[in-house]
């Protein structure tokens, strides 16, 4: 008989440590989490995946003599064939910063500078979208973290470059703190960040891969990293991480941020919540694993969009998110539930619920969905990967928690 985990039961444990106001709370918030979102009037989310916008920003350019010439010598140099337009982004730079006094794959520095700009404003037209003020999962989340006083502020951790974020703290009027300090042209505190010199109340927004809003300017003999209010009209978009250099600091902001990443996981008994990341960012998983391997007392979960396993071209099961099992089979403070299993502690395992051991608890069986094949009848499910479900527990939560404190 295999190994199997009781969903009630890790749903109880966790549902107790988002409970708790004075351990160090935090969210993962990754390109998966913006497909929870859809258009009313159509079938496509409001921000596409990764895939998605890169197939949008190729049809738009694909009248671009440059751009058909960068994307040819992509398929050649990696064999990625332009399915993912962070990798284009990267290796524009990467050319751009060998091409000083001329050409490097048919491209000049004009060329690849104009490149860099003109991709950077194509993304931010495409994701630069106001969030619905409707009951979005990311107003749920704001209204959570929103619900009790916290001894520990809670931080929120993006690799998303959209303002969503943004808009449902400020929506649902939460102080938050992203780096940046002043209101004309806001500008980069980097003893603010590694201090931590800002009120608990106030809720941390880390964005790991920057922002459509972030602009690069000259000052002088000196380029420094601005966040505008705006995105419109702006030189630059300082989105992904990028090769550029900025002398005011004596780190990048992008560097800055992946070490607070760290610094949250090293803290006493931290539990971060990973929501739509697919585990494909090394520098990201690095940093994990080694804040995790530091610090035992810490715990990251990630929660996994569809099952463990899925139907590949030829009609084959593959894993769906190898990198993250990988790491969970090795790590026992790094857990992983997909829909139909989980790896918990190291151990792999189906979710199973002992249907007949006892009376669930109400607002948790909820969450518990039976799987609808033939073949395996008895396998329950558990959804938090999708995160407008795992929101809605959040929203749950909140209810709960006042139900015990009038009691």
């Amino acid at each position: 008989m295999g190994t199997s985990h009781d969903p009630i039961r890790h749903l109880k444990y966790l549902r107790h440590s988002l409970s708790q106001d004075n351990e160090a709370i935090g969210f993962f918030v990754a390109a998966g989490c913006p497909l929870s979102i859809s258009l009313p009037e159509s079938d496509w989310p409001l921000i596409p995946d990764v895939m998605g916008l890169t197939k949008c920003i190729n049809e738009r350019l694909k009248d671009t003599p440059e751009y058909n010439t960068l994307l040819s010598e992509l398929a050649k140099a990696t064999r990625i064939q332009h399915k993912n337009i962070e990798h284009i982004l990267s290796f524009v730079r990467s050319l751009y910063l060998v091409s000083e006094g001329g050409d490097v794959r048919g491209l000049n520095e004009q060329q690849l500078s104009q490149l860099e700009k003109t991709i950077c404003e194509e993304i931010a037209k495409k994701i630069d979208v106001e969030l619905p003020p409707l009951d979005t999962p990311y107003h749920r989340l704001c209204n959570w973290i929103n619900s009790i006083d916290r001894k520990s502020a809670v931080e929120i951790f993006t690799t998303n470059y959209d303002l969503l974020l943004e808009q449902a703290l400020e929506s649902t009027q939460m102080p938050y703190f992203d780096g940046f300090v002043g209101s004309r042209k806001s500008f980069f505190d980097l003893r603010a960040v590694e201090e931590n010199l800002i009120p608990n109340h106030w809720t941390r927004l880390w964005k790991i891969h920057g922002s459509i809003n972030w602009y690069l300017e000259d000052e002088g003999s000196k380029k420094r990293v601005h966040r505008s209010s705006e995105t419109k009209d702006r030189v630059s978009h300082l989105i992904y991480p990028s090769h550029l250099k900025y002398e005011e600091s004596r780190k990048m902001p992008y560097l800055a941020l992946i070490d607070q990443l760290s610094r949250f996981i090293r803290k006493k008994s931290s539990l971060l919540i990973l929501c739509g990341y697919s585990f494909n960012d090394g520098h990201i998983n690095d940093t994990i694993l080694n804040a995790l391997k530091a610090n035992p007392t810490a715990m990251v979960l990630g929660l996994m969009y569809e099952n463990y396993k899925i139907l590949d071209s030829s009609n084959e099961p593959v894993d769906r998110y190898p990198e993250a099992y990988l790491m969970a089979k090795n790590q026992h403070n790094l857990n992983i539930w997909t829909y139909d299993k989980a790896i918990i502690g190291t151990s792999l395992g189906d979710w199973k619920y002992d249907w007949l051991k006892e009376t669930p608890d109400a607002d948790l069986i909820e969450f518990v969905y039976k799987d609808v094949r033939k073949d395996l009848p008895d396998r329950d499910l558990i959804k938090l990967g999708d995160f407008s479900i795992f929101t809605y527990f959040l929203q749950k939560i909140i209810g709960t928690a006042k139900a015990a404190r009038h009691v």
